[in-house]
């Protein structure tokens, strides 16, 4: 490329780094050099070279980057990142151990400088060379079955059993959870159902408290079978946003969403929209995102205080499917 410029290695390198003052002639020839070869730069070996680099690569692997939460918190790291010259790379898990511990390898294989990630459930010993050599991980929305990361997610415990506390005192008696307990995130939540219902001297039955419930299909077959018993719930609680939209569609296709209460675990982009509007325990995607990736960068920059985990409580938001009235009201 220098050679095509007719400059000296050093110019050129000037010019393609923004390195330096160079003569606006030389400047103009070395870019139009660029444009004709195709040259890409090399950041990485770039990044070597150069003894006061900041900016990081960063790779951050969620369960599925097109999920609503996922999606938010994803843009939430980016804002992190892009003030500091840094790099976002991102993939999708769907929950496989298998996909997420090769994700993680090959991240580690095209030199990230740090790791963000949603582990899937169950044991992550994958991890383990990882922090053996001291990597730099932070986890968010779920912590690690067998590892010390440090985590930032919410508490769904609290979260779930403020929804059970909210429905109750609208007068139901016969409150379902639609979950799962794969994770110690999803087992918090279903913890909080249980608590809830204990706190207001309601019964926990088997046929309510449904804890393999993990997709849209399940949510939707759940809440049609809810429907079909002698003595159906009046209220609903679903642990995750893509089950809360099968019970909308279970409740909306059996003509029942004026009559039976809802509370969805995480906010929808379309929740106030739908009829009636969908009551929600939010998290907040937009700030675990960002504490998240302050506390990897910190972690990057040197700050030994960073490694710690962080709960963050949840907002009950009323539109009013958790407001509709049970029979004991």
């Amino acid at each position: 490329m220098a050679r095509a410029a007719g400059v000296s290695p050093m110019t050129a390198s000037r010019v393609v780094n923004d390195r330096g003052n160079v003569h606006e002639e030389a400047r103009k020839r070395v870019l139009a050099a660029v444009k004709e070869l195709g040259y890409i730069r090399n950041s990485t070996a770039g990044a070597l070279r150069s003894p006061t680099a900041t900016s990081w690569t960063v790779g951050l692997i969620l369960n599925d980057v097109g999920n609503d939460f996922s999606a938010t918190l994803h843009r939430a790291v980016e804002d992190v990142a892009r003030p500091r010259g840094s790099l976002v790379l991102t993939a999708s898990t769907d929950d496989s151990h298998a996909h997420m511990a090769h994700l993680v390898d090959e991240f580690w294989s095209r030199q990230v400088d740090g790791i963000i990630l949603a582990p899937p459930p169950g044991d992550q010993h994958y991890l383990e060379a990882s922090i053996a050599r001291d990597a730099k991980i932070v986890l968010v929305d779920r912590p690690a079955v067998g590892v010390p990361l440090p985590t930032v997610m919410s508490d769904g415990y609290a979260g779930v059993r403020d929804a059970v506390e909210h429905l109750a005192r609208h007068g139901h008696r016969s409150i379902a959870y639609l979950g799962d307990v794969r994770s110690p995130a999803m087992r918090l939540r279903f913890d909080g159902y249980v608590a809830g219902m204990l706190a207001a001297e309601l019964d926990v039955t088997p046929a309510l408290a449904l804890a393999g419930i993990e997709t849209f299909d399940d949510a939707r077959d759940a809440v049609t079978s809810l429907h079909a018993l002698a003595d159906p719930p009046t209220a609903i609680i679903t642990g995750r946003n893509r089950t809360t939209l099968g019970a909308v569609r279970a409740l909306h296709d059996l003509g029942m969403q004026h009559h039976t209460a809802l509370i969805g675990f995480d906010d929808l982009d379309l929740a106030p929209d739908l009829d009636p509007g969908l009551t929600v325990v939010s998290q907040d995607p937009r700030r675990i995102g960002r504490l998240a990736a302050e506390m990897l960068f910190d972690e990057l920059d040197g700050d030994t205080t960073a490694t710690r985990s962080i709960i963050l409580p949840t907002t009950l938001i009323p539109r009013g499917s958790g407001e509709i009235s049970g029979p004991g009201r």
